[in-house]
C-alpha cells in the first residue's frame, strides 16, 4: 500500500496529497500506540518529578494562565473589532452573559468547575479561530466538507433506480431520507472495522486531559460528534448505572447539544452550509461539556474517575456487508419517525395557528401565530448571539421551532429564507421582512445545529432509563436542566461563531459602493479586491481589454489610480 501512494505520489503529488496526509496520519498513530502500550507505564513514572512540580503549582499557574488569556482576548477583540465592526462585540458579550446566566442558575453554586469552563470555551475559540481565520484551516473544512457533499451525492444514484428519474419532484422523502440509510450503513462498516471505536476513544481521552472530566463524559461528548445521542450512550451502557447526578446530566447534556452524522446529512440536504454544520458539530463537544459542569457541578464522589479507559462493546458483525446491511436497516426506523413526526408536526403547528389566529381576531389580531410569539420571546436571545436587530425577529421564529418541535422543520424553515434570499427578491413585501442576511443565516446555523428540543429530551430519558432502570428518578430529575444546558450549548457556539465570523466580501459590489464615496479611503480590503479585479482583467491587444467577474471599467480606473497592476499596464486604460 506505502508503494501504491508513492508512485501515485510521483505521477502527481496535488492529486495524491489526501491519500499522502491520511496515510501518514494512520503511520503515525499505528506507531504512536504501539509505543504507548509498550513504554506508556515507563513514561508515565519517568515523568512523576514533573508532575508533582507542576501539582505543587497549579494554583498559581493556572491563575496566571486564566489572567493572562482574558487579557488577550480582550486586547485582540478591541484591535479586531476596529477593523471588522462593532457586532462581533454584541456576540462577545452575549457569551458572557449565558456564562454568567449558568453560573448565576446553577445547581450547586460555587462548586463550579473552572477547568472544564474556561479550557472547553477556550477549546471553541481555538477552533473557531483555525476555521475562521486561518486559510488551511478553513480550506480543510471546505474539503472535507465538499468531499462529504459528494459521499451523500451517491445517494442519489439508488434513489434513481429505486423510485425513478421523477425521485427529484418529492425531495425530502425521496432524496433527503435515502441519505440517512446511506450514512448509517457507512457508519456501521466503520464501527465493525474499528476505526469509530478508535476515534471517539482518542478524542475522548484529549477531553478528559484537557477538561478534567470523568472518561464516561469525555467518552459521550467526542461520540456526539459521529454518532446520535442514543448511539453515543451505548458506548458507555455498562456504566450508566454508577453514574452521580452530575454525570447522568452531563450525558443528557451533550446528546442534547448535539447531532449525528445521519442528521448532519439532512441538514446539508436542505441546502444549509455544510462547513458551518461540520464546525458546529466539533465546538459542541467541548462547549457541552463546559456549561453542563457549570449549571450542575460535581458535588459527589464518581465512581469511575479513575478510569483509565472506556471498554467499548465490540461489534457483533461477522463481516463488513453485513455491518453495511445492518447499519441501513437500523436506520428504516429512524427515517420513519422523522417522516411521521414531520407530517404530524406541521399538521399540528398549522392547526394550532388556526386556533391562535382565531383567538387573535377576536381582538382585532388575526395573525397572532406561535411564528408571530417565538419572534418576540427569543428575540433578544438570537440579538444577543450578533443577529441584527432587523433580523432577529426570523431568526428567534426559528430558535422557538427548533426548542419546542425540532431541529429539523427549523432548518427546512431557514432553507426557504436562503432561497428567498439568493433569488434575489424584495427583502420587505408590506413590511413583512421575507428573509435575512448572509451573516445572519450563518448565526443561526450554529444556534439550531443541536438535539436540544422537549422531544428529544423524552427520547434521551427514555434511552438511559432503558440501559439504568433503577435510576430512572435521578435521570428524570436532570431532563429540564439538561435541556436547557444544551440550549445555551448551541448559543454559545453561535456568539463564538459571530466574534470570529468574517463574512464574505463580494469585490465587485464593494468597489463599485466605495468607489461612489465621496471620499475614497485606502485600505486592505480595497487593495486585495483591486488585485482580484486584476486578474479579471484579459489584454486581447494592447488596446482592447476584457473585464470579467462583473467588474467594471470605472472600478478598474478608479483602482489603477491607487494602486500599479502587476498583470499589466494600466496606462492601457483609456
Amino acid at each position: 500500500f506505502i508503494a501504491l501512494v508513492i508512485v501515485a505520489c510521483i505521477i502527481d503529488l496535488h492529486r495524491a496529497l489526501g491519500l499522502l496526509v491520511f496515510t501518514l496520519l494512520a503511520i503515525f498513530f499505528y506507531f504512536w500506540d504501539r509505543l504507548v502500550e509498550r513504554y506508556g507505564s515507563w513514561m508515565w513514572e519517568a515523568s512523576s518529578p514533573i508532575r508533582c512540580l507542576l501539582s505543587r503549582n497549579w494554583f498559581w499557574m493556572r491563575c496566571v494562565l486564566y489572567a493572562s488569556l482574558l487579557v488577550l482576548t480582550v486586547l485582540w477583540l478591541v484591535l479586531d473589532t476596529a477593523k471588522q465592526g462593532t457586532r462581533q462585540i454584541v456576540s462577545f458579550f452575549g457569551l458572557l452573559l449565558f456564562v454568567l446566566l449558568m453560573l448565576v442558575f446553577s445547581k450547586h453554586p460555587f462548586h463550579w468547575s473552572w477547568q472544564a469552563l474556561i479550557s472547553g470555551t477556550l477549546l471553541q475559540f481555538l477552533i473557531a479561530l483555525l476555521i475562521f481565520r486561518t486559510s488551511s484551516g478553513a480550506s480543510a473544512v471546505e474539503w472535507i466538507a465538499q468531499k462529504v457533499e459528494i459521499l451523500f451525492g451517491f445517494t442519489d444514484v439508488g434513489s434513481k433506480f429505486i423510485f425513478g428519474k421523477k425521485y427529484i419532484d418529492h425531495p425530502f422523502a425521496f432524496k433527503v431520507m435515502p441519505v440517512l440509510l446511506f450514512l448509517s450503513s457507512i457508519v456501521s462498516v466503520l464501527y465493525y472495522v474499528g476505526f469509530m471505536p478508535w476515534l471517539i476513544c482518542k478524542i475522548g481521552y484529549a477531553m478528559q486531559i484537557v477538561m478534567g472530566t470523568t472518561s464516561v463524559e469525555s467518552v459521550v461528548a467526542a461520540g456526539t460528534i459521529f454518532l446520535g445521542q442514543t448511539e453515543s450512550l451505548i458506548l458507555v451502557r455498562p456504566y450508566i448505572s454508577k453514574l452521580t447526578l452530575s454525570e447522568i446530566h452531563a450525558l443528557i447534556t451533550v446528546g442534547l447539544a448535539g447531532i449525528s452524522g445521519t442528521m448532519f446529512a439532512a441538514y446539508i440536504a436542505l441546502g444549509v452550509r455544510s462547513q458551518h454544520v461540520l464546525t458546529s458539530t466539533v465546538m459542541s463537544a467541548p462547549a457541552s461539556l463546559a456549561i453542563a459542569k457549570t449549571f450542575w457541578p460535581e458535588t459527589e464522589t464518581s465512581s469511575v474517575k479513575d478510569e483509565s479507559g472506556i471498554k467499548i462493546p465490540v461489534d457483533d458483525n461477522t463481516n463488513v456487508f453485513e455491518a453495511a446491511s445492518r447499519g441501513a436497516t437500523s436506520a428504516v426506523g429512524l427515517v420513519v419517525t422523522i417522516v411521521v413526526n414531520l407530517m404530524v408536526f406541521i399538521s399540528l403547528m398549522t392547526f394550532l395557528d388556526s386556533i391562535l389566529s382565531w383567538f387573535g381576531s377576536l381582538f382585532d389580531c388575526p395573525q397572532l401565530s406561535f411564528a408571530l410569539i417565538f419572534s418576540y420571546v427569543f428575540r433578544p436571545l438570537a440579538f444577543m448571539m450578533g443577529v441584527s436587530w432587523e433580523d432577529s425577529g426570523l431568526v428567534a421564529e426559528l430558535i422557538g421551532t427548533k426548542t419546542f418541535l425540532n431541529e429539523l422543520l427549523a432548518y427546512q424553515k431557514m432553507s426557504k429564507l436562503i432561497k428567498l434570499r439568493k433569488a434575489g427578491g424584495p427583502e420587505y413585501v408590506d413590511n413583512v421582512k421575507q428573509y435575512i442576511s448572509a451573516h445572519s443565516e450563518m448565526i443561526a446555523t450554529y444556534a439550531l445545529c443541536g438535539f436540544s428540543n422537549f422531544a428529544s429530551m423524552g427520547i434521551a430519558f427514555g434511552s438511559m432509563s432503558n440501559f439504568a432502570p433503577d435510576r430512572q428518578a435521578d435521570i428524570a430529575s436532570c431532563g429540564f436542566r439538561a435541556l436547557i444546558a444544551g440550549s445555551v450549548s448551541c448559543f454559545m457556539t453561535a456568539c463564538i461563531a459571530g466574534v470570529l465570523y468574517v463574512p464574505e466580501v463580494h469585490c465587485a459590489h464593494f468597489l463599485s459602493t466605495h468607489f461612489n464615496n465621496s471620499v475614497v479611503t485606502n485600505s486592505s480590503q480595497l487593495i486585495h479586491c483591486c488585485t482580484q479585479l486584476y486578474t479579471s482583467v484579459t489584454v486581447n491587444d494592447p488596446w482592447n481589454i476584457t473585464i470579467s467577474n462583473g467588474f467594471s471599467e470605472s472600478s478598474l480606473r478608479q483602482c489603477c489610480l491607487l494602486t500599479p497592476a502587476a498583470q499589466f499596464n494600466c496606462s492601457l486604460i483609456s
